[in-house]
């Protein structure tokens, strides 16, 4: 039987749906109910046809019994899936052996007694099954299909009640949800901006906000003493598997607060989170960790601390080495750092150039090792370069036990740093270190330095934002030291991810302009970018501070999804194109026309 168009519409006649595909129990038993979904799957079993309806809230089995009535048994022969149907019928029990304790519909069943097609299905690109593997490409140019599969409608629930909780959390505080313009003035604050053309103004942009800080600071200005948002921001970057060309952001701002404030004011929201939604008590006060000290016993701003092996500086100990390679990196005033791996015996020498080839990304070069094969006895092809006296402190620093295996890497500190920092998370994983799959290590990161020095452009860069203010103490410092100038920032880090950074801003003109200068914008350039916030400025501005917080990313881990495109509805492609409308496509020359722009496009 094909229904025409005409048929399915009136089909639907005055039925209204009483109940759920998630929501019938046992106790429902005896009910008459009207239910309304997409047909997952059909069983014939000889006389009997069990059809798996579902909804947006779950699944339940509806039985086709001619006895019942053979007006729907005969109707039911032509269903597929992904038909959408309407049953009416009874709740019963399930016969004793037949439950299912995989869903939470499994003790019941509805007998049907109508069945009305309101809707037929094409065959699907794929199946709308959590346990297929389906290619990504395919998911997102038939995104609406795949967010029809329980776990993507699980994430995004997730992602609804997450909101719903910050919002209840922040507005119980006494915090004002404040929107700010999508359409704004283009300034340098990192990435690219994605710039909108003005039809009545030619020759003039738009950007669409990296982040609304500027505009939350010109609220606190204003008098708003607490201010949140859930904000929708972009940046033209490259992508990866955590990041998007729009994203989420919460965006916070108070006055009149300071680092501990703000620092136990998102610990009690986190504790919230996780107990509320996930049933997790998370223990506070979060490890604090100076930006130096992370750096150098982890090799990132941002360490995973579920597990251990730290950085281990043996440069010290090698001060007076044989070995010339080690004391040439020493004559630049380089770095020997190490990482012990506990009795292991994976490290063949195929391992070990696997693990050269690895750090080679990262501009380092040279992994060496020792193990441990006894309290006096070493393996290594340093072992001829080696002092008794060095290999006695070796063991010491690192805590080498009989098996143990101690990775050597000497070179410019960064390098040191960043290539056993990757190379730590990279065996972390091979080796399965991080035992609970639910184990969640919260971090605050402070005291990070205000400027940074990029030496290819030899100009000093924020290593936040240039709205970040200095710490009080290293004010005087900005005139002749600058990179020795720590700021008020801090960055809170969950499982190795940085889900929130903030900072106190400055709210002075004075000092704004100072710093604006050492980054190398000048006054022109200042009051053309920012000539609105230095007016601003003048005019009574409080302390104040705030923190922004990756909202996909922080649904993402709570989700124990892999890439934040599993928590957000409609995501783009790496290249930032989305499959599904076809977007960034071109426009009709008559558009371009109107708003005064050519194109001027590679060859």
């Amino acid at each position: 039987m094909k229904n025409t168009t005409k048929e399915i519409i009136e089909s639907r006649g005055s039925w209204r749906r009483t109940n759920s595909c998630g929501a019938l129990r046992s106790a429902d038993a005896g009910k008459e109910v009207i239910m309304m979904g997409w047909v997952q799957s059909r069983r014939d079993h000889g006389g009997l046809i069990f059809i798996d309806l579902r909804d947006g809230e779950g699944i339940t089995q509806i039985v086709f019994d001619p006895r019942e009535s053979e007006e729907a048994y005969q109707k039911v022969h032509d269903l597929k899936n992904e038909y959408v149907i309407a049953i009416k019928g009874k709740v019963i029990p399930r016969l004793k052996g037949s439950e299912n304790p995989n869903i939470p519909t499994g003790d019941i069943e509805v007998r049907a007694r109508k069945l009305k097609i309101l809707n037929t299905s094409e065959a699907l690109p794929f199946n709308i099954d959590e346990k297929l593997e389906i290619n990504d490409n395919l998911r997102l140019k038939y995104r609406y299909l795949d967010l029809r599969r329980p776990k993507m409608q699980k994430n995004l629930r997730l992602r609804h009640q997450i909101c719903q909780e910050i919002r209840n959390y922040l507005s119980n505080k006494g915090f004002l949800e404040i929107e700010t313009p999508f359409l704004t003035k283009s300034t340098p604050e990192g990435a690219r901006d994605y710039i909108v053309p003005s039809r009545v103004n030619p020759g003039k942009f738009y950007a669409l906000p990296q982040s609304p800080q500027l505009f939350k600071q010109l609220l606190m200005i204003s008098g708003f003493d607490k201010y949140f948002q859930i904000v929708r921001c972009f940046r033209d970057e490259d992508l990866r598997a955590d990041r998007a060309p729009e994203f989420t952001q919460l965006d916070m701002e108070m006055s009149f607060i300071d680092q501990e404030e703000i620092i136990n004011l998102i610990e009690e929201m986190m504790v919230c989170l996780f107990e509320k939604l996930l049933g997790i008590k998370i223990a506070t006060p979060f490890l604090k960790m100076d930006y130096p000290v992370a750096l150098s016993r982890y090799g990132t701003d941002k360490p995973d601390l579920r597990f251990n092996m730290e950085i281990i500086d043996l440069t010290k100990i090698f001060s007076k080495t044989s070995f010339q390679v080690f004391q040439k990196v020493l004559s630049q005033q380089g770095k020997i750092g190490a990482m012990k791996v506990e009795e292991n015996n994976q490290f063949t020498r195929k391992k070990l150039d696997d693990l050269n080839l690895f750090i080679s990304a990262y501009g380092a070069e040279g992994l060496s090792f020792i193990k441990f094969k006894g309290e006096n006895e070493i393996q290594s092809p340093l072992a001829k370069f080696l002092s008794s006296e060095e290999v006695e402190k070796i063991r010491l620093e690192t805590k080498a036990q009989k098996g143990d295996i101690i990775l050597i890497l000497a070179d410019q500190e960064e390098i040191v740093d960043e290539a056993l920092g990757n190379l730590r998370l990279k065996l972390a994983k091979e080796l399965n270190l991080i035992k609970k799959e639910k184990e969640y290590s919260f971090l605050w990161v402070t005291n990070f330095p205000l400027l940074k020095y990029n030496p290819e452009e030899k100009r000093y860069e924020a290593v936040h934002h240039p709205f970040t203010a200095p710490r009080d103490e290293d004010l005087k410092l900005l005139d002749n030291d600058p990179l020795k100038v720590r700021s008020k920032a801090y960055d809170l880090v969950l499982n190795g991810a940085e889900i929130g950074g903030g900072s106190i801003r400055i709210h002075n003109n004075h000092i704004q302009r100072k710093v604006f200068k050492l980054l190398g914008i000048d006054e022109e350039k200042a009051e053309q970018k920012f000539g609105f916030l230095l007016q601003a400025l003048k005019y009574g501005a409080p302390p104040h501070g705030g923190i922004a917080f990756g909202l996909d990313r922080l649904v993402m881990i709570l989700a124990g999804a892999p890439s934040i495109r599993e928590v957000i509805a409609f995501p783009k492609t790496q290249k930032a194109v989305c499959l599904l409308t076809g977007a960034p496509s071109e426009v009709d020359p008559e558009q371009l026309k109107e708003l005064h722009i050519k194109l001027d496009l590679p060859q």
